[in-house]
């Protein structure tokens, strides 16, 4: 059953996306709102196919915890669940990532006009920079930016490395950063065709303010999001029999 979910919802995940990747391209043209608009229907079509075609769901938490003005999203990263997710649920988000992603035809280009902030990362100290300008720019005009430390996906349970993009943005901006855990990575596997159901938990913890020196920043950023990603992570496994299975993902990772 898995098999034949997870192939239906491919099915309809591409055959979809395809129809409203074409149904955007009049957006390149209009103010960059419009693109947001688009890009944020593409990411609740996506949820609604999970939910009805996979039987996945979501829920959020701690959203007290937002502040009341733009701020830096540092989300833990195990699934390409969270690439897309953001757009439902803060205002106007812009995504940090690495600039062969723009490359992509129709996604790319979208992204680009979003308003997402494409780094280089060959380029050392001036990606830094850039990152830096960009995340500026856009709190600025009033947009929230999203980040993934870690850079790339880390199974779950595992943290990634903490990569210092993270504490260079925190230090060159004046905005708190919220850390995010999640648990998506036993529904949605990195590497892994099979979309499990059940529902996936994504938590917005309290803002870190700016004031901090880098290693304490990047400790407390630590300290607080793997401890509630794992926290996140058993509870799926305790209440959704088709949770990803810690043997399965370490069967995984030995293959890798």
């Amino acid at each position: 059953m898995l098999t034949i979910r997870s192939l239906l919802f491919n099915a309809v995940f591409f055959g979809g996306g395809l129809i409203i990747a074409v149904a955007l391209l009049p957006c390149l043209l209009l103010p960059r709102p419009a693109m947001q608009g688009g890009l944020k229907f593409w990411s609740a079509f996506t949820m609604t196919a999970l939910k009805w075609v996979v039987g996945l769901r979501w829920e959020v938490r701690g959203l007290e915890n937002l502040p009341n003005r733009p701020c830096i999203f540092a989300s833990k990263h195990q699934s390409a669940w969270e690439t897309g997710i953001f757009y439902q649920l803060v205002s106007d988000p812009s995504y940090i990532l690495k600039k062969e992603l723009l490359s992509i035809p129709f996604f790319g280009w979208y992204i680009a006009r979003g308003g997402a902030i494409a780094i280089d990362r060959k380029a050392g100290a001036s990606a830094l920079k850039l990152m830096i300008s960009g995340a500026q720019d856009r709190l600025a005009r009033g947009q929230n930016v999203v980040i993934f430390p870690e850079g790339t996906r880390a199974a779950p349970g595992k943290p990634g490395t903490y990569h210092p993009g993270v504490a260079a943005l925190y230090k060159g901006v004046d905005a708190p950063v919220v850390p995010v855990a999640l648990n998506s990575g036993v529904f949605w596997p990195r590497r892994s065709f099979l979309k499990r159901p059940g529902c996936i938990t994504i938590e917005f913890l309290p803002a870190i303010e700016p004031g901090l020196d880098r290693k304490a920043f990047m400790s407390e950023l630590k300290a607080r999001i793997e401890p509630a990603s794992n926290r996140l992570i058993e509870d799926a496994r305790a209440h959704h029999p088709l949770a990803l299975p810690m043997e399965v993902e370490a069967e995984a990772d030995s293959d890798s």
